[in-house]
C-alpha cells in the first residue's frame, strides 16, 4: 500500500522545521505548569489527610487529560483551516489539482498530516501521563483509552477546518468559520434540552409531552438529550466520569417511579456503554461526512461544470438582450442589414463546412 503523497511530503517539510520542535515545548511546558498546580491542590487537599495521599494521584490523569483535548481542539482546526485556503493564497492550488490524486485522497492528506502532527503532542505528554498511573495506581488501558478518545477529537476537529478550509478563500476566514461550527457543536446541541426543561417547567407543555396510563405519566421529554450525542464536552464528561467511577452520567436519566416512567430511544441508548458506542459512530459518521462535502467543494470536474453552465447562462442572456435590443430600434440602414446578412451567411458556410467534415 502506498503513503500518501501529501502526507510524505507534509510530514517530511514540517519534521525538518523548528516550528514542531517549538511547538512541542509550548505544548510540554502547559502541561508542566498544569503537572505542578495539580500537584499543589491535591497536597493542600490532603494536608490534614489520614489517608494515603497517594491515592489522589489519580485525579492527574482527567485534569491532564482534558488539558491536552483543550489544547488539541484548539490548533487542529487551525492547521486544518489553512490547508486547502492555504494553497490558494500561495497559488499552488491549481498545481495540485492537476495531479493524479483525487479529491478525497487530497483532502485526506490533509487531514492526517494535521492528525499524524496531533498524535506527535500526544506521544511527548505520555511521560507525565504515566506519573497518575504509576504513582497513582490506575489500569494501564486507561491510558490507550486516552489515545483514542484524542485521536477521534482530531479527526472530528480536523474534518471540521478542512471543510472550512474549502469553503474560504482566506485562511482567516477558514479558521473563524472553523471555531463558528465548534459553537454550533458546544451550544446548539445543548439548546434543545434546555429549552424542553424550561417549557416543561414553566408551562403545561410537559403534559403535552407525555400521556397518563392509569396512575403512571409516560413521559417523552427526557428523549432531548439525545442531542447530547453530537457534543464533544458531554463525549468527554461521560468518558472520565466512567473511567473514574465506573458508572454512567447517563444512566440517571431514565426515570422509572411509580407516578412517572420515561419512553422512547433514552431507554436504550443511555444504558452501559451504548451511550459512548453511539455517540462515537456519530462523530465519525459526520467527520466523514465534512470531509466528503470537502473533496465535492474542490473538485475540478464539478467546478468545470458549475463555470460552463455560468458561461452559458451569460451568453444566453446576452443574447436575449441582443434580440431585446434589435426589436425596439425603430429602422436599420441599409448597411446594417446587408452586414447582419453577411454574417449570416459566413456562419452558415462555416456551419456546412464542420458538417461536411
Amino acid at each position: 500500500m502506498q503513503l500518501n503523497p501529501i502526507i510524505k511530503r507534509d510530514v517530511r517539510v514540517q519534521s525538518r522545521s523548528m516550528k514542531i520542535c517549538w511547538g512541542v515545548f509550548a505544548y510540554e511546558l502547559i502541561l508542566a505548569l498544569v503537572f505542578f498546580l495539580a500537584m499543589i491542590i491535591i497536597k493542600e487537599e490532603n494536608q490534614y489527610s489520614t489517608g494515603n495521599i497517594y491515592s489522589a494521584l489519580i485525579w492527574l490523569y482527567p485534569v491532564l487529560a482534558v488539558t491536552q483535548l483543550v489544547i488539541l481542539a484548539l490548533i487542529v482546526p487551525v492547521r486544518t483551516a489553512s490547508a486547502i485556503s492555504g494553497e490558494k493564497e500561495r497559488q499552488t492550488f491549481d498545481i495540485m489539482m492537476t495531479t493524479s490524486m483525487t479529491p478525497f485522497s487530497i483532502i485526506m492528506g490533509k487531514v492526517m498530516t494535521a492528525i499524524i502532527q496531533s498524535m506527535f503532542f500526544v506521544v511527548a505528554s505520555m511521560p507525565i501521563m504515566a506519573l497518575s498511573f504509576v504513582v497513582g495506581g490506575m489500569s494501564w488501558s486507561y491510558l490507550f483509552w486516552f489515545f483514542a478518545v484524542a485521536l477521534l477529537m482530531s479527526f472530528f476537529a480536523a474534518s471540521i477546518g478542512i471543510l472550512c478550509s474549502s469553503l474560504c478563500k482566506r485562511s482567516v476566514s477558514a479558521v473563524i468559520m472553523a471555531y463558528g461550527f465548534y459553537l454550533i457543536f458546544f451550544v446548539a446541541t445543548a439548546l434543545p434540552i434546555m429549552l424542553a426543561e424550561y417549557v416543561s417547567y414553566s408551562s403545561s407543555y410537559y403534559f403535552d409531552m407525555s400521556y397518563a396510563s392509569g396512575s403512571v405519566l409516560y413521559s417523552y421529554t427526557e428523549n432531548f438529550y439525545l442531542f447530547l450525542l453530537l457534543n464533544p464536552v458531554m463525549y468527554l464528561v461521560e468518558f472520565f466520569v466512567r473511567i473514574m467511577s465506573g458508572e454512567s452520567l447517563m444512566n440517571g436519566i431514565p426515570h422509572t417511579t411509580s407516578i412517572t416512567q420515561t419512553r422512547g430511544p433514552i431507554n436504550l441508548i443511555a444504558s452501559g456503554n451504548r451511550w459512548l458506542i453511539v455517540s462515537t459512530v456519530l462523530f465519525l459518521a459526520v467527520s466523514f461526512l465534512f470531509l466528503w462535502l470537502a473533496a465535492r467543494r474542490i473538485n475540478p470536474i464539478k467546478r468545470k461544470a458549475k463555470r460552463q453552465a455560468m458561461q452559458r447562462i451569460a451568453q444566453t442572456a446576452e443574447f436575449a438582450v441582443q434580440q431585446t435590443a434589435r426589436q425596439q430600434s425603430p429602422q436599420r440602414s441599409s448597411q446594417e442589414i446587408q452586414s447582419e446578412k453577411a454574417e449570416t451567411g459566413v456562419e452558415e458556410k462555416t456551419g456546412q463546412q464542420e458538417q461536411a467534415k
